[in-house]
């Protein structure tokens, strides 16, 4: 009798084990394959995302680069302290209006343009020093343009680089 029950029962239990076995597979692949498809849809919403941040950042890097910004703001009448205090606005009123931006940015690429920010604002400062904050903005102007032909790369050039690097390596 317990030989009886035996040949039914393993059978039995082979064909469950080997249904469980063949039904777990099946579920893990197509739990795989719904989770690529989801982080494929992802980056075709993501994409187009990073690369208009990267964008924009690009632009917020060449409106802060001092030769921009001086064209930009100088007058014929200003005075080196008017001209150091606008420029010094415009620097820090264009990084808040782009802080969003550093979400689509890598961490390495986002800490590249707070420094070149920093630099930048660190550079205009030093070229103050020595002036007269009533004289001429020309003189503040030609002070900045002869500390950036001494620099390799303005600080702002420095990481409009890094970050075409980090697109090609995305790319």
């Amino acid at each position: 009798m317990l030989l009886e029950i035996l040949k039914i029962t393993i059978p039995s239990l082979i064909v469950f084990l080997t249904a469980y076995f063949v039904l777990t597979t099946v579920l893990k692949k197509d739990n795989e394959n719904k989770r690529v498809q989801i982080v494929l849809q992802n980056q075709k919403v993501i994409t187009p995302l990073r690369l208009q941040a990267y964008e924009r950042i690009i632009l917020f890097l060449e409106r802060i680069s001092p030769n921009s910004v001086i064209i930009r703001l100088q007058t014929p009448n200003m005075t080196v302290q008017q001209l150091h205090k606008e420029m010094l606005v415009i620097i820090r009123s264009e990084f808040e209006h782009n802080l969003s931006q550093q979400l689509y940015l890598s961490i390495d690429a986002w800490e590249q343009v707070r420094n070149a920010k920093e630099k930048t604002i660190k550079l205009l400062n030093s070229c103050l020093e020595g002036l007269d904050p009533q004289e001429n903005a020309l003189k503040f102007s030609q002070t900045i343009f002869e500390k950036l032909i001494e620099v390799e790369k303005s600080p702002t050039q420095e990481a409009i680089d890094f970050i075409k690097q980090e697109i090609k390596q995305l790319y």
